[in-house]
């Protein structure tokens, strides 16, 4: 027969071995939940198309969209396949606990990406914290610099592939190479980088905004216009300091922002 909870000190020793479970997000910390695709190379190489594939970032634009849902985010960030989703300060779902945000998000994401692809995926977890607006800001442009590094690096890899070079080959003529040479590389092969999509170079955010919706007033018989708030996916986002003030934008009150 199961014990009652509390009923003897066999619960209380079997739930000591749960050595994470009591750890919990730093008061009053930014804190963000970045979850990544767990052996994606293979599954984007076997279903999508290379170096990007405008249905694996709707994909991906999914997951965003529903962790910022879920967990009631400031801001979502994707880039390949990975999301980070910016909580607010004063966030208190699952009681700030690292092990259930962790958990759950890498949770909701592989639920998300699976239902819109039709196919069993894995994300894990992790979660970053930071005590600044500027901390917020560095995070941010940091993974979108990544962003912009893995988007010239996987044109010009699948550029030489698609010319018949094997994955060594097209590694070797990359390695420790310039952003020089890989625009001249792409440039030689009628791609112009900054031409691309500004997604594939910069990332997509999710943000909340606000909107007036027309409605009724039953009482006084009136039409009403009514504040609502929904999601809104930015494929164009900027770069640097432009990025910075966006950014600043979204997480600081207006009037701390003014």
């Amino acid at each position: 027969m199961k014990a009652r909870k509390g009923s003897s000190g066999f619960e209380a020793r079997m739930r000591a071995g749960e050595c994470y479970h009591g750890q919990r997000l730093p008061p009053a910390a930014w804190v963000i939940l970045r979850v990544d695709g767990h052996g994606f190379s293979r599954l984007t190489e076997r279903r999508f198309g290379k170096p990007f594939d405008p249905t694996f970032h709707a994909h991906m634009v999914a997951v965003a969209t529903a962790l910022l849902e879920r967990f009631q985010g400031v801001f979502a960030y994707t880039e390949s396949d990975e999301v980070s989703v910016l909580l607010p300060r004063d966030w208190d779902m699952f009681d700030r606990e690292v092990e259930k945000a962790v958990s759950l998000s890498a949770g909701l994401a592989s639920a998300a990406f699976a239902t819109a692809c039709g196919e069993v995926a894995w994300f894990d977890s992790r979660a970053w914290v930071g005590a600044r607006d500027e901390d917020v800001v560095d995070y941010f442009r940091w993974r979108q610099a990544d962003a912009g590094r893995c988007a010239l690096n996987g044109w010009c890899y699948w550029s030489l592939r698609k010319e018949g070079l094997a994955a060594g080959e097209a590694a070797r003529i990359l390695h420790g190479r310039s952003r020089a040479f890989k625009h001249d590389l792409l440039f030689r092969r009628g791609v112009n980088f900054n031409d691309l999509p500004a997604w594939q170079r910069r990332g997509t955010g999710v943000a909340w905004e606000r909107f007036e919706k027309e409605g009724f007033d039953p009482l006084r018989g009136l039409a009403a216009r009514a504040v609502r708030r929904r999601l809104a996916v930015h494929r164009e986002l900027p770069l640097k300091d432009e990025f910075g003030r966006y950014l600043e934008g979204l997480i600081r009150p207006p009037a701390a922002a003014s």
